[in-house]
């Protein structure tokens, strides 16, 4: 298997589940309050470590005790955290309200998150050499990131960038290095320019970004599932019907379930079919990366079609 370089954050997450979300100035009652390990960065990590990849894991924590939670849960999902940096600063915060239709909102405190530098990925560029798949999301300094972008194409790895949160701006060249970028819908017409309301209009904007040099454009659409648009062609994969919970850490799953298939040398259609699956069990549960399934649970959720 090839070996998945996960660069990104991590942050606990201070999860608030009530009935509706408030609009500005409202105050509505909460029905309960859990801190669970996240992060896009950690989510996508542990998601590639509990669906069965070979995963190094480039992040920056604190030290005020709650990087404690993220560290178990690294460890259970098998993840080589030899390369962490731990930063003399609070741990990266996401606060998540929830819904009881299972949408939410999110405000995150970066924290330790921003002491993820240039500095520190050049010290670790080993990782990078050893790596055969890199998965950088945008949770970090975006100079961190575009770093992690170049060097990877420099070595020739497969680069694949989730947009998230989608930048103000991004440096166009760049855009050649992508072999797989992973917007949502809001992401894609942030980075492209344009407004989305359709399908015609998805592919249309991905078809931008492929303009500038990208090779391939996913766009994760929720419970619709994902596009690919690739040069040459544009298909929509649709996922199992089922009863939505949280949907905090599914595209986060989604992306690390990618690159585990691409690890084992399946094809991206197969990848992002993998993906809808293991997305749909972590929608289906409470929590990020307390959601997020492993790959006996997606196998097994795959061969009864997509029902539990």
């Amino acid at each position: 298997m090839k070996r998945i370089l996960v660069v990104g954050s991590s942050n606990v997450d201070i999860v608030v589940r009530t009935k509706m979300l408030p609009a500005p100035g409202e105050t509505v009652h909460g029905l309960s309050v859990e801190k669970n390990p996240g992060g896009k960065g950690a989510n996508q990590a542990v998601a590639a470590g509990k669906l069965g990849g070979s995963v190094v894991f480039l992040s920056s924590i604190g030290n005020d005790g709650d990087e404690q939670i993220l560290l178990d849960m690294f460890g259970q999902a098998g993840l080589n955290t030899d390369f962490i940096h731990r930063a003399d600063m609070q741990t990266g915060t996401a606060y998540i309200l929830v819904d009881e239709k299972g949408r939410n909102s999110i405000v995150a405190v970066p924290g330790a998150n921003d002491d993820c530098s240039v500095e520190y990925l050049k010290s670790n560029r080993n990782a990078f050499e050893e790596s055969d798949i890199i998965l950088i999301s945008l949770e970090i300094p975006q100079e961190s990131a575009e770093y992690a972008i170049r060097l990877g194409a420099e070595l020739k790895k497969t680069i694949i960038l989730n947009p998230a949160p989608a930048p103000d701006s991004f440096e166009e060249s760049l855009y050649p290095c992508i072999d797989y970028i992973t917007p949502n819908e809001t992401e894609l017409g942030k980075m492209s320019g344009m407004s989305i309301s359709s399908d015609e209009e998805i592919v249309k904007a991905a078809e931008k970004l492929l303009g500038k040099g990208v090779r391939n454009v996913i766009v994760t659409l929720g419970g619709r599932g994902a596009m690919l648009v690739s040069p040459e062609d544009h298909r929509l994969f649709t996922p199992p019907d089922i009863a939505v919970v949280d949907t905090t850490a599914a595209g986060d799953t989604f992306n690390g379930a990618v690159c585990v298939y691409l690890a084992e040398g399946r094809s991206i259609e197969e990848a992002i079919a993998f993906a809808n699956n293991a997305s749909t069990i972590s929608v289906s549960r409470k929590g990020a990366q307390t959601s997020i399934p492993t790959r006996k649970e997606v196998d097994e959720f795959a061969s009864k079609g997509g029902r539990f």
